[in-house]
């Protein structure tokens, strides 16, 4: 990737802060930090994160803000990081009560796939796999489905696991479907 292009947007994005009043300035950073985290690569978003040693707050400072934050009962927190939209992987970053990093853990793998079950409801999916690439609505069908984009190797590199919801908002089957490319 060519530093040039992201050297003239850092420049513009000086320029337009400089007319700014602190607040806007500060809204407006914000903004551009959260746009260079979601579009950081692997590497740079996990680089140096290590279990027990780094806190929540340098998990915010290079991570980003989380899509979703969940505490538990015993003070322990799970921030999910979608990499979207229809990004290969989803991060779940477990935090320990004392605030430092216990483990990151991509979610969108096969052996999680194999753990929805039928009855399921869309928020024991959602803490299981993260937040959905895609959610298509079928109305006269009745169903909801929530698709990931994800790399499951062999041939095709990339697939779409789906998981269909019925009008009750549970699960009711799980399907496969090809990443169609170039038509």
């Amino acid at each position: 990737m060519s530093l040039k292009p992201l050297g003239v947007a850092l420049l513009a994005a000086c320029f337009t802060l400089a007319g700014c009043d602190q607040q806007q300035s500060d809204q407006a950073v914000q903004k551009l930090k959260d746009f260079f985290n979601a579009v950081k690569p692997d590497a740079l978003l996990l680089k140096d994160m290590t279990p027990g040693l780094t806190t929540e707050a340098q998990i915010r400072a290079q991570m980003g803000k989380p899509e979703t934050e969940r505490t538990f009962t015993d003070g322990s927190k799970r921030f999910e990081y979608p990499r979207g939209p229809q990004g290969l992987n989803t991060y779940m970053v477990d935090i320990d009560r004392d605030g430092k990093l216990q483990a990151i853990t991509q979610v969108l793998t096969a052996a999680n796939f194999a753990k929805i079950r039928s009855g399921m409801t869309e928020d024991e999916v959602r803490r299981l796999l993260g937040k959905p690439g895609e959610i298509a609505v079928f109305p006269l069908k009745p169903e909801t489905v929530w698709s990931w984009k994800w790399r499951e190797g062999g041939v095709t590199e990339e697939g779409i696991f789906n998981v269909h919801f019925d009008q009750s908002k549970r699960v009711y089957t799980t399907s496969r479907s090809d990443v169609i490319r170039g038509r």
